[in-house]
């Protein structure tokens, strides 16, 4: 509705809304379904499940939104050199309801959003979105007060810019986490201190961490004890008060003697 009121009031400020809002439909869209996917149990294939696709989803909506916002810089940057005439009432009341029905949705999003950057990407877009028919109101409202055309080109560039300013953190850290990237809040020197605290290792390397969803995250590393572990219920202890203090769920130790241990690795 918004864009085909945008195409016959000339509105490119309603365009660029609408286009934002639709990349946000498929974003939500690629949410839900990577949310599905990663619920789904390990298997002999996927060994981790399928919680790798929440990441994929946040990396192609930040993408699809960087990619929407090139197209709408573009046409308006196009405009100025001729803006055509945008009647600001009909702009104003239909980006008043775009307010309305986008905060309403992000709120949907609002209490899981610190804990999952699929679910923060979400949240984040609709926000954003509501900000943004804001934005439109205000110019619609000055455009109807001085009658200046270049107005509407120059909200739909402020648009781009609200775009470009939410969306870039979160495909910083959906890109790191793609590539295996330790996840945020975690800091690799502090767990390999806590590891070589541990009573009978003296030594600690080969420590890697990754998260295996946008919620998840794992780790492996050599223990050096000399004495040998005291048991199972020890590598438990340590798996334990990793995922207590650290939130890694997913720990995995190896435990060598340091008779023939290998070099410590380069960088984790």
């Amino acid at each position: 509705m918004e864009a085909t009121a945008g195409l016959l009031v000339n509105s490119m400020a309603l365009l660029a809304d609408a286009g934002h809002n639709l990349s946000d439909v498929l974003g939500l869209v690629m949410a839900w379904g990577a949310y599905r996917l990663g619920r789904r149990p390990p298997n002999a294939r996927y060994t981790y499940g399928l919680g790798g696709s929440t990441i994929l989803a946040a990396l192609a909506n930040a993408v699809l939104l960087l990619v929407a916002s090139g197209a709408i810089l573009l046409e308006a940057i196009q405009r100025f050199a001729e803006p055509p005439p945008v009647p600001g009432l009909p702009v104003m009341g239909i980006a008043a309801a775009g307010i309305v029905v986008n905060l309403g949705t992000a709120l949907l999003f609002a209490k899981g959003r610190e804990g999952d950057v699929n679910v923060r990407g979400a949240y984040l877009h609709m926000a954003a979105d509501a900000a943004v028919s804001a934005g439109v109101v205000v110019a619609g409202l000055l455009t109807l007060l001085t009658g200046w055309r270049w107005i509407d080109p120059v909200t739909s560039i402020g648009i781009v810019a609200v775009i470009v300013a939410g969306t870039w953190g979160l495909l910083r850290e959906s890109l790191s986490l793609a590539l295996h990237g330790v996840p945020p809040g975690i800091d690799v020197s502090e767990v390999t201190a806590a590891l070589g605290q541990v009573d009978g290792v003296t030594r600690v390397h080969h420590v890697h961490i990754w998260a295996t969803s946008t919620t998840e995250t794992a780790l492996t590393a050599h223990l050096v004890m000399p004495a040998g572990p005291p048991g199972d219920a020890f590598l438990k202890e340590i798996a334990h008060g990793m995922e207590h203090r650290f939130g890694i769920g997913h720990a995995t130790f190896q435990v060598e003697r340091g008779t023939d241990a290998a070099a410590p690795c380069p960088a984790a």
